[in-house]
């Protein structure tokens, strides 16, 4: 039986720091974006008509209108929960795949997640635990109730180093993880995806976790939201510098993801870390990722300054990047999504 501890209580509060800390500028890489040192080669004689463009892809056995991922963000407290079942909804009308932020604290304070299912019965719902909790006693039992909570169609184990050693609470004893992660992908009803939280995935630790059974993981790269810089605005002035030099540290996506897709065959690529619109997510599926993923933009159009729910405002956001999307695809002469990395291997 998972109950609560002192840890899962502080996480629960935690949790609304984080929302707003994420929506600020704050929380934001110091870097040139990756994503802007990348142009889609433009064809002048595109020889197809733009109402012809398919934008729909099949992931985790489901069809997707558009390859996008609302990645993990939040959970376990009435405002996360809220957003949740607004991402939930939202994500099942627009047809594309959904997951929840970590789990342990809902599970641990018997808070069911069950509605989101209910919300969007049509579309991948992908439920998320920390890889240290699954190497702790009973992270098989955490992992296997946050399955069957969600009803979810796969699970997401989130690796965070970065920021677990910068958290006032984090924990730094990460022995075991991969050995978990296995018995994980031998046992649990549904496929592992095993992700990054925007520090990245290397290609030598994508092949670890090749190795032991895992063919989803989402790179989660520098450019996006710091997990590292949220954490030290939590700090006392006194401990900040400390971490200073770390603050922007992570793999950049546009160096990780081609050389990961051609190793890695049979491996489905989520990419993330910074999308801010529907170019960037033609550039990714031009780079290599299968779809692409994305948080806190889109936190910023669910939420406002006033804390209101506008599911309006967020399935506006996903149907602009749709639309962009297509306009990519049109104007490189792409029929489909995964005409784009047939094209980079032609350039």
């Amino acid at each position: 039986m998972i109950t609560p501890t002192t840890k899962d209580l502080i996480s629960s509060a935690r949790k609304d720091i984080h929302i707003d800390l994420s929506k600020s500028e704050l929380s934001r890489f110091n870097i040139v974006h990756p994503l802007d040192l990348i142009t889609l080669p433009h064809n002048a004689l595109p020889e197809m008509d733009f109402d012809d463009v398919d934008t729909s892809c099949e992931f985790l056995n489901k069809e997707l209108s558009f390859p996008f991922m609302i990645t993990g963000m939040t959970g376990g407290t009435p405002r996360g929960n809220r957003l949740n079942l607004a991402f939930a909804e939202v994500a099942n009308q627009c047809g594309i795949a959904f997951g929840v932020g970590s789990q342990r604290s809902s599970i641990a304070n018997c808070k069911s997640q069950k509605e989101l299912r209910k919300l969007a019965p049509k579309i991948p719902i992908i439920g998320n635990i920390g890889g240290i909790q699954l190497a702790q006693k009973n992270g098989l039992e955490l992992a296997r109730a946050a399955i069957e909570d969600l009803e979810a169609d796969a699970l997401a184990i989130h690796l965070n180093p970065l920021q677990e050693i910068i958290q006032p609470e984090g924990e730094s004893n990460w022995r075991g993880v991969l050995n978990s992660i296995e018995k994980a992908v031998k046992t649990l009803p549904c496929p592992i995806l095993v992700k990054e939280v925007g520090a990245g995935i290397s290609l030598p630790v994508a092949k670890k976790l090749h190795n032991v059974g895992v063919y989803h993981i989402d790179v989660a790269c520098a450019g996006g939201t710091s997990w590292a810089r949220i954490e030290a605005e939590r700090l006392p002035n006194s401990q900040r510098e400390l971490y200073e030099p770390f603050l922007d540290w992570g793999h950049l996506i546009t160096d990780i993801l081609p050389e990961m897709r051609q190793t890695l065959q049979q491996v489905t690529i989520i990419g993330s870390g910074g999308l801010r619109n529907g170019l960037d997510l033609a550039k990714l599926l031009y780079l290599g990722c299968h779809i692409g993923g994305g948080a806190s933009l889109l936190l910023k159009s669910l939420e406002t300054e006033e804390l209101e729910v506008k599911q309006e405002h967020l399935f506006q956001s996903l149907k602009t990047i749709k639309e962009q999307l297509s306009i990519s695809l049109f104007l490189t002469g792409s029929n489909k999504a995964d005409d784009l990395i047939s094209l980079n291997k032609m350039s």
